[in-house]
């Protein structure tokens, strides 16, 4: 028997509007393609202003965050991006890289009712400053409508939802201005105290007046290495709940570990109930701090078999993701890296342990001559198993036509998981997937609520795509969409099992973190094959609820809500 829409509310859970969730019909018609770009048609006109010089300044191929998240909860997902700033060739001492213009713009696309999308940047002051970088998205306040945070060159920027379709700069109020230049970002909660508090990656210690001609007169100029600068430490912000935070890297354990920061993503990968983070490192050891319960953490990459490659060697980890890719209920790591290495995949073995995957897996293979950024696990097809999907693009544009193996412009990977085994995408991945990109960060979730992943991509000197999804529409799906009372009102850290009507079971984490410099929809969306209905969702809350409905309908986006302390219905153990 089906949960009747009482029953639903009466256990916390409620079918979203269908006017807010109803599925648009503007995409054209590409079923034999399994991602389509839809980007042009639907208005969305980004265009990456990274500013390259003869200089070849470092920020100028790092660059490209994105964001998709819901800013004036309407039901439908809207877009910003990160962009970068005007640089001279060369920049005069002292000066600093400014949005002197429009083009410069960090950009917020609105989603409108019919599926297309409307630029209200400067309507809603979220145009920035600087050379920004990279976004997170969290709700650090707790009244509804999710913020944005805004990474870059030796400054951020802390935009306060104040919903109404306007941001507001808080930075300073708030103290979260960061020195340095910061990369990947993330809004968690590590205390478990129903604040998100916030992680935020930095790089190395550059900045244009201490920047150094690389290459010879053979290559010409070159990008440095990034060994040739100092690395930084991390930083991590305490949300005080006045909507103020408190740097306490240093009692917290981070600051004692500098790095070279770009990946970031979180776990609770030992199931202890608190969040766990993983920071990928560029030609550095990567790091994974483990949580410690008390406000510590302790960094356990090396004993936990992550923080380098299965031979000993470091890597030049970019863009990341933490998600459980072999539906074991553990939480498992995937990490991009540089051109003639492979693609880090740490298969979480339980007990704190992790064991490489890359080339059991197919991985290694795939990767051998590619450059990733953005990266996610994600159920292309809906069924049941996380495909994997990444960004690719070398950093130097000498590369280009110089070789018909190593280039910078590459294809985007899409890899098919076959119960855990990678495998080339079966039939036509679609145009864009066969076009060359210069990859960076990318953004993922269900644009048009019609039950299949979608997926946004910056590149480097190039547009923006946006990919509609054909590929899952055979099979079936549920969505679920998290709204924390005790916990953080997003219910980012939820755990989440979710077991089909055939008894096939899956896991997932609510997050927005992860990729590479960019926020993906919290919401999960899961899969689920031939299976018509779900047997049970079962949502371990990060303030210690645990929450089981059962017998539910496929084919629907649900709200679940945490049931308050004290209030048992809808929960069990």
């Amino acid at each position: 028997m089906m949960a009747s829409e009482g029953i639903l509310r009466w256990l916390g859970l409620t079918a979203l509007a269908l006017a807010a969730i109803a599925p648009v019909v503007l995409y054209p018609a590409a079923a034999e393609e399994a991602l389509t770009d839809v980007a042009r048609p639907l208005g969305i006109n980004f265009h990456l202003e990274n500013s390259p010089t003869t200089q070849k300044y470092l920020p100028e191929t790092m660059d490209g965050g994105v964001a998709v998240f819901d800013y004036d909860n309407d039901g439908r997902l809207d877009i910003f991006f990160a962009n970068g700033a005007q640089i001279d060739d060369p920049m005069p001492a002292g000066k600093k890289a400014e949005k002197t213009s429009t083009r410069y713009y960090n950009r917020l696309f609105h989603q409108n009712a019919d599926g297309t999308f409307t630029d209200v940047t400067e309507k809603a002051g979220v145009a920035g400053s600087g050379y920004s970088m990279g976004v997170a998205v969290g709700d650090y306040d707790n009244d509804g409508f999710e913020d944005l945070f805004v990474t870059g060159l030796d400054r951020t920027t802390l935009y306060h939802n104040n919903g109404d379709g306007t941001f507001t700069d808080v930075t300073a109020k708030s103290g979260t201005a960061t020195s340095g230049w910061s990369a990947s970002a993330g809004f968690f909660d590590y205390d478990n105290d129903g604040k998100l508090d916030l992680f935020v990656d930095r790089y190395v210690d550059w900045s244009f007046a201490t920047n150094r001609p690389c290459g010879s007169p053979a290559t010409g100029p070159q990008y440095c290495h990034p060994l040739g600068y100092k690395g930084l430490t991390s930083v991590l912000y305490h949300n005080n709940g006045d909507g103020t935070f408190t740097d306490v890297s240093g009692k917290a354990g981070i600051a004692k570990h500098p790095g070279r920061a770009l990946g970031l993503a979180f776990a609770d990968y030992d199931n202890d109930g608190w969040t766990d983070i993983y920071v990928a490192n560029d030609s550095t050891q990567s790091f994974l701090y483990h949580n410690n319960g008390d406000g510590t953490f302790t960094e356990s990459g090396i004993a936990a078999g992550v923080a380098y490659t299965e031979d000993g060697r470091d890597f030049a980890g970019m863009g990341t993701d933490f998600a459980d890719y072999d539906n074991d209920g553990l939480p498992d790591l995937v990490v991009t890296d540089f051109v003639n290495d492979k693609y880090m995949l740490f298969r979480n073995l339980g007990k704190g342990i992790f064991a490489s995957a890359t080339d059991e897996s197919g991985l290694g293979r795939a990767s051998q001559v590619s450059t990733g950024w953005g990266v996610k696990w994600i159920d292309i097809d809906n069924d049941g198993w996380k495909d994997l999907y990444v960004a690719q693009g070398h950093i130097d544009d000498g590369m280009f036509g110089s070789s018909r193996i190593l280039t910078y412009r590459q294809k985007p990977m899409l890899l098919k998981n076959d119960k855990g085994r990678l495998t080339a995408w079966p039939g036509d991945p679609g145009r864009t997937l066969t076009a060359a990109w210069v990859g960076r960060g990318a953004a993922f979730g269900d644009l048009d609520n019609d039950g299949v992943i979608d997926i946004v991509a910056v590149n480097i000197g190039q547009s923006a795509y946006v990919l509609h999804n054909n590929a899952g529409k055979r099979n079936h799906w549920i969505g679920i969409k998290t709204q924390g009372t005790d916990s953080n009102r997003d219910g980012i850290g939820s755990r989440i099992k979710i077991v089909g009507a055939s008894g096939f079971t899956q896991y997932y984490t609510v997050n927005t973190a992860g990729s590479y410099l960019s926020a993906s929809d919290r919401r999960v969306l899961a899969g689920l094959g031939a299976d018509e209905t779900v047997k049970l969702i079962e949502v371990r809350w990060p303030g210690g609820a645990v929450q089981r409905v059962e017998n539910l309908k496929a084919g629907q986006w649900l709200t679940l809500v945490e049931p308050s302390k004290g209030d048992t219905r809808g929960a069990g153990k």
